[in-house]
């Protein structure tokens, strides 16, 4: 029975190369894998276009129906981009195109891969796609927390410039108030507000030999952003104080401005309070948030060590058992007059 291509004129003039398994030197393979017929045609006319490095409609189409049937097949995208660019083809054509793609296949890198090597092209895109932030907020409405997409995102902040795009923070608030521990949101957030803003990873940060509390403060910070940004992050976690991501964020905050964990302790006692009985001695404690716990832990490290291990049992006997070999390192080196660094 002909196959698709070998029964279609427009490709009389080529010589498929059929897949080379091993079996033609007289080796058998040890596992061959059970392509569909019209898979292995196409690929087979694939190789044979390649060979020629053949820039051309035919060869375009053809990488559209390997595509379909295997989107995860890299060196067919590699070779589609060079055809795109050959032949000067429309690439918000291409960029539509590539929508129903990755919508169908959430979770293809190669995806992905094929847009940035499109928007990259400062000829083509000086400025960002007039609908591109669109398209990302339809992919995040199927999963937002999907690593490819904000990988992609991250790369157009630093391509475009786009730390300051009001339309970027407007994105990451109404992705945080629909899932206020879509952690994802927050990483970006955290890069919008404090990331480095050069091709040097660390740029804009204290430098040397430092010690460990050091480490991550930033040289320079807006204050009143900083005061802005510790708000936002109480205001979401008064919604939710046993998610774990705004508290790491409010850490980050504050270690980015050099501001001390002690300028959160009347924040985190609202989430870990004391009951005492007649005599004033505590009898037991409600806890709201482990995180809080965790927080006054390594507050209550620097200069109150009977209160810093109060917390440290809390959270090994109840609220963190898991790392309970952790937070016991932590007594033990508290109990011997060392302060760790905290987690």
């Amino acid at each position: 029975m002909a196959g698709k291509y070998s029964s279609d004129h427009e490709w009389a003039s080529i010589q498929p190369i059929p897949l080379n398994d091993g079996s033609e030197s007289g080796a058998m393979p040890l596992a061959s894998i059970a392509y569909k017929e019209e898979y292995l045609e196409a690929t087979s006319y694939l190789r044979a276009v390649m060979a020629a490095n053949e820039m051309s409609e035919r060869a375009l189409k053809l990488t559209e129906d390997i595509i379909a049937m295997n989107p995860a097949h890299y060196t067919v995208w590699i070779y589609r981009a060079k055809i795109v660019f050959a032949l000067e083809k429309d690439l918000i054509a291409e960029l539509e195109w590539l929508n129903g793609f990755s919508l169908k296949y959430l979770k293809n890198y190669q995806i992905w891969h094929h847009r940035q090597v499109l928007v990259s092209s400062r000829e083509h895109f000086p400025t960002l796609p007039l609908k591109e932030m669109d398209f990302l907020m339809e992919m995040f409405a199927q999963d937002s927390k999907n690593y490819h997409v904000w990988t992609y995102r991250h790369w157009l902040v630093r391509h475009f410039g786009l730390w300051d795009s009001p339309r970027e923070i407007a994105d990451i608030n109404s992705l945080l108030n629909s899932d206020v521990r879509n952690n994802s949101a927050w990483n970006h957030r955290y890069m919008l507000r404090f990331g480095p803003r050069s091709e040097e990873p660390d740029a804009g940060m204290v430098r040397g030999d430092g010690p460990p509390t050091e480490k991550g403060r930033h040289s320079v910070v807006d204050e009143d952003l900083v005061d802005e940004e510790l708000r936002f992050a109480q205001e979401k976690i008064i919604t939710a104080p046993e998610n774990r991501s705004p508290w790491s964020y409010a850490r980050g905050v504050m270690r980015a401005a050099g501001r001390p964990l002690s300028d959160w302790t009347e924040f985190a006692r609202k989430f870990v309070v004391d009951k005492r009985d007649d005599q004033g001695q505590i009898v037991d404690v409600e806890v709201k948030s482990s995180h809080a716990v965790e927080l006054l832990a390594d507050v209550y490290a620097q200069n109150a060590a009977q209160d810093a291990i109060r917390m440290l049992n809390l959270l090994k006997d109840k609220y963190d058992p898991i790392r309970r070999n952790y937070w016991d390192y932590r007594i033990k080196a508290i109990t011997a007059g060392e302060v760790p660094a905290s987690a």
